[in-house]
């Protein structure tokens, strides 16, 4: 037996060191090129942020294509950069930087924060109108010579006079009839410039113009009430057409009522350009809206809503079964039938009645 260990022994002090020669040998083997005995590779910093989530760094975005993260992590808020992408799938193409201003929760300080990330892509830019080779007053100048002036007055002047008289298009001679409305007169010179249809006409019909004395604009420039206005209101209002109206009446129909007028970009038929043009003549009164009471309105009624969606629906319908109701909406919310941003949506139809029906 003690021969036994003794053999065990010298073989375990033989193979002792043949392990240490080899665990050395790969080690050198495996360390950087070049680098000097007793130094250690540095520790990289991702790996001391191993397993941290890197904080978001602001870069530049276009709000026009950017998503959520993107634009939070310019400085927005979620529910800001929510807001832009809703209006950007209801048809709105933010042609400038300021148009971000529109955004609803936007704040100016916000604003002041994000701006300089802003990057409009050059297909959606603002572009200025391609004359050729003519500068305007060239142009101007041109056509001139075979205009049919002849003395007029600004208290009659429409835009079927000027379309036989400087060649104005039908959507000019519109666009001048509405410029006129909403002004109330053109009464001097300086007035003509300050008409943008006019402007570059005005040295040329200042011989022949009689101005007009002031008077006030046409009462159907007074902002139309959008949640009391028939179709015949909806008609005068620059911008809205008859499909335009048609669908507008339907939504509002749908909805209850009109809360902000940003919720006319939800619908197809209204175009950009006329949007921004149909804002400037609106009012809401939100005293109008129709609301529905979540705790007794029938399945069918709260379905026919277009912001409860059919997931919404069975939740609320689930809920309201086993609970009984709500007094607020924010109960709604720590339940998990609604986001923010659809309780924020919906807060101004719902009503919430918990008196005991028979």
């Amino acid at each position: 037996m003690d021969r036994y260990w003794r053999s065990t022994l010298r073989g375990l002090a033989i193979l002792l060191p043949l392990m240490i020669i080899l665990a050395l040998a790969v080690h050198m083997a495996r360390r950087p090129a070049g680098s000097a005995s007793g130094d250690f590779a540095p520790l990289q910093p991702e790996a001391l942020a191993l397993g941290d989530a890197a904080a978001p760094t602001p870069r530049p975005f276009d709000p026009n294509t950017a998503d959520v993260f993107d634009m939070t992590a310019a400085g927005m808020t979620r529910r800001q950069a929510v807001s832009v992408i809703k209006y950007r799938e209801a048809g709105k193409i933010y042609r400038i930087k300021e148009e971000l201003l529109t955004v609803y929760g936007m704040t100016d300080s916000t604003y002041r924060a994000i701006e300089p990330y802003i990057r409009i892509g050059e297909q959606y830019r603002l572009r200025p109108h391609s004359y050729g080779s003519d500068t305007l007053p060239e142009r101007s100048a041109r056509r001139t010579r075979t205009l049919c002036l002849q003395p007029f007055s600004f208290d009659t002047l429409r835009g079927e006079h000027l379309r036989h008289m400087l060649g104005f298009t039908l959507r000019q001679a519109e666009a001048f009839d509405a410029y006129i409305r909403r002004r109330g007169a053109i009464d001097s010179y300086e007035s003509m410039r300050e008409c943008y249809l006019l402007d570059i006409w005005a040295d040329t019909l200042a011989p022949y113009a009689a101005y007009s004395a002031p008077r006030p604009a046409d009462t159907f420039t007074v902002p139309v009430e959008l949640n009391g206005a028939d179709s015949a209101a909806l008609r005068r209002i620059y911008g809205i057409g008859e499909k335009s109206v048609t669908a507008i009446m339907e939504r509002r129909r749908r909805l209850g009522g009109f809360c902000r007028a940003e919720q006319l970009a939800e619908i197809k038929e209204v175009t950009e350009s006329n949007y921004e043009k149909i804002l400037q003549q609106i009012c809401i009164d939100t005293c109008k809206i129709q609301k529905i009471d979540v705790n007794f309105a029938t399945p069918e009624i709260l379905g026919a809503h277009p912001y409860i969606t059919p997931r919404i629906l069975r939740r609320l319908l689930k809920q309201r079964q086993l609970k009984g109701g709500w007094s607020a909406i924010e109960e709604m919310t720590e339940q998990g039938i609604l986001t923010d941003g659809e309780a924020e949506r919906l807060a101004p139809y719902l009503r919430f009645d918990t008196s005991t029906r028979d």
